[in-house]
């Protein structure tokens, strides 16, 4: 991971602590790098605190998908399935769909 990115992205944060965007793209910074865990918690953290951005549910299923828990995986795709198409965000809710059947397959 580019350290001096993700220490500017940070940097960032301790004056914008409650910027979505910020906190997303600190959690992309720890999956790149292979840190699921990290990006696990700030994506939760993030759906709580905002459970309209969007963008959160189809990386944080991912997540829960690569670490085999499948279900818990099915359960985010399908609520930002629902919240993309609330949204009128077609191409969005045509991902989470195509993850959902993956897992069904």
């Amino acid at each position: 991971m580019p350290q001096n990115r993700l220490k500017q992205l940070l940097k960032f944060l301790e004056e914008t602590p409650d910027d979505d965007f910020l906190n997303y793209a600190i959690a992309m910074e720890y999956m790149g790098a292979g840190d699921l865990d990290k990006a696990l918690e700030l994506l939760m953290n993030l759906k709580e605190r905002n459970p309209e951005y969007l963008a959160t549910y189809y990386q944080l299923g991912k997540i829960l998908e690569t670490k085999s828990e499948t279900e818990k995986a099915r359960s985010i795709f399908k609520r930002g399935h629902e919240l993309a198409i609330k949204q009128k965000e077609n191409k969005t809710a045509a991902e989470l769909q195509s993850a959902i059947n993956l897992l069904d397959d």
